[in-house]
């Protein structure tokens, strides 16, 4: 019976091991023919070649370390702990899982497979009755509550829990927080439905239901107001004439709004996202300096919004905080945008740019070989934006698995593992967040399928592409000898590592080495 149970185990073992490494990552393993042929001549060998080349050349650094008390000659075991590259994702369905078991399997790939977390502090879920930000636990944001719905998508703070908890755990783990965002002119998913109405008078309130046809938010799944065409025709002086109170009121609030979560927060929060998604306003020339208003694509917003909320971050910050700009936007404006703020004496620490292939038949197509997402493409807007010279967080990543059979599972991890190992060669490349772990946890219009697991929590081929990558491929795990004067030397990727020895006295010595 034992014989039995052993074989049994033994083929269990290596039907999972299987299951783990069972996606191609060359055109020669690729059996099954999961990719075309011509996605495979896209990612060639030569391309594969220059990536690891500029791996090699820009996520590594030579170590000279000297050692006390070890004779000459002695092994020494080189173990790497930690990245200082950083490997993100959004931590927004914590608790909501359903169940105790998804819930802590989840709360285990930080720490583990993620050093970093987004944390969810958008301005309407997190502010949702005027001065009553929901920073601490309540209720409703406990495992308990969530364990009770059977819809959980059916409420309101969905994807949006309270910041305190998280922010506790992840500290807890020695996991840094990136706040995501302190601006955002969107209506739909940051800014309150209550402003309208707490920032005009009813005279001026009046005045803007008549230039209004529909206001934006949730409810109508708007990202912007509907204009009439007399506001599109009127100028931005005009509008400053008309709504006096709006325009001193925008701008109060929105300093407020950043000052109070400065102050709240401090440097517990590692870095944060202070404006999102607006440099499409800036390539239609509508952030004026000066101007009291703005007409952003997104609707009434506070004038030249992004250089006064980089303004505002930079008192009330301190230096010890990384503050970022954000964007979907890759053409010549973004860096450009970048590039004005930072002359204008904004200080922006990193560039953030984002990639979503929201549309499974996207990656179906990748794996036909069509020309989307292809190195040429990425090596093309990542010069582009490193021109800024800043470093570039790629700050939402979604790559679905079509159909999330099978096939589609291996077609996602294959694209996930090309994508990763050419955006980890990028010199300017200092971080990579996955956006939505879990499948079926996206906001309403994201993919179902976009997960590193199953709604179950259990593990995709896409998980082990990653888990592969960050885990093993690049840590540096060696043995070297010691040199005639106490010292080694050795080549790996920045990050802490412990070094381990026998001293002269035979008794072990574990020294702690960043390798930066």
């Amino acid at each position: 019976m034992k014989k039995i149970t052993l074989i049994i185990s033994l083929v269990f073992c290596c039907f999972n091991l299987f299951a783990q490494n069972s996606f191609p990552k060359s055109a020669k393993e690729d059996k099954e023919k999961i990719m075309s042929e011509a996605y495979w001549n896209i990612w060639n060998p030569k391309v594969q070649a220059k990536i690891d080349k500029d791996i090699e050349q820009n996520r590594k650094a030579n170590a000279i370390v000297c050692l006390q008390d070890i004779a000459a000659g002695s092994e020494v075991k080189i173990e790497q702990i930690s990245h200082d590259f950083v490997f993100g994702a959004h931590i927004f369905n914590y608790n909501q899982l359903g169940t105790p078991a998804c819930n802590q399997k989840y709360k285990d790939v930080f720490g583990t497979l993620f050093n970093r977390a987004t944390v969810a502090f958008y301005w309407k879920t997190l502010e949702m009755q005027p001065n009553r930000p929901r920073f601490r636990e309540e209720y409703w944001d406990t495992e308990e509550y969530w364990n009770r719905q059977t819809d959980p998508k059916l409420q309101p703070h969905w994807r949006r829990p309270s910041p305190d908890q998280i922010i506790d755990f992840c500290l807890s783990k020695g996991v840094p927080v990136h706040g995501h965002p302190l601006i955002w002119g969107n209506r739909k998913w940051h800014n309150p439905n209550w402003i309208i109405g707490q920032m005009m008078t009813p005279e001026e309130k009046k005045e803007m239901d008549k230039l209004i046809v529909e206001y934006g938010n949730l409810d109508n799944y708007l990202d912007s107001e509907k204009y009439t065409d007399e506001y599109k025709n009127m100028t931005v002086a005009q509008l400053e004439t008309k709504f006096p109170n709006l325009t001193k009121k925008l701008k109060e609030l929105f300093e407020k709004r950043i000052v109070e979560i400065a102050k709240y927060y401090g440097d517990r929060v590692s870095s944060w996202d202070v404006v999102n998604e607006s440099a499409q306003d800036f390539a239609k020339g509508v952030m004026v300096p000066g101007s009291g208003l703005c007409k952003s694509n997104y609707g009434v917003m506070p004038g030249d919004y992004t250089f006064e909320a980089f303004k505002t971050a930079n008192q009330v910050f301190s230096d010890n905080v990384l503050l970022n700009i954000n964007d979907y936007w890759t053409g010549p404006e973004y860096p450009e945008q970048v590039k004005d703020l930072m002359e204008r004496g904004a200080k922006i620490n990193i560039a953030g740019s984002q990639m979503h292939l929201f549309n499974p038949q996207q990656c179906l197509d990748i794996a036909a070989g069509k020309e989307i997402q292809t190195p040429n493409q990425i090596w093309t807007i990542m010069n582009r934006i490193s021109e800024t010279g800043l470093p570039i967080h790629l700050s939402e990543i979604t790559i679905t698995s079509p159909g999330n059979d099978d096939r589609g599972q291996k077609i996602q991890a294959v694209i996930a593992q090309n994508l990763y190992r050419l955006w980890f060669s990028v010199k300017n490349m200092m971080g990579i967040t996955w956006w939505n772990v879990v499948d079926d946890c996206g906001a309403p219009g994201e993919p179902s399928v976009s997960g590193l697991f199953t709604r179950n929590m259990d593990p995709k081929q896409s998980f082990y592409a990653l888990d592969n990558l960050i885990n093993h491929e690049w840590k540096t795990n060696t043995i070297v000898k010691v040199g005639k004067n106490g010292d080694i030397k050795f080549r790996g990727f920045r990050g802490r590592y412990h070094i381990t020895y026998m001293d002269k006295s035979g008794k072990e010595q574990v020294v702690e080495y960043h390798l930066k």
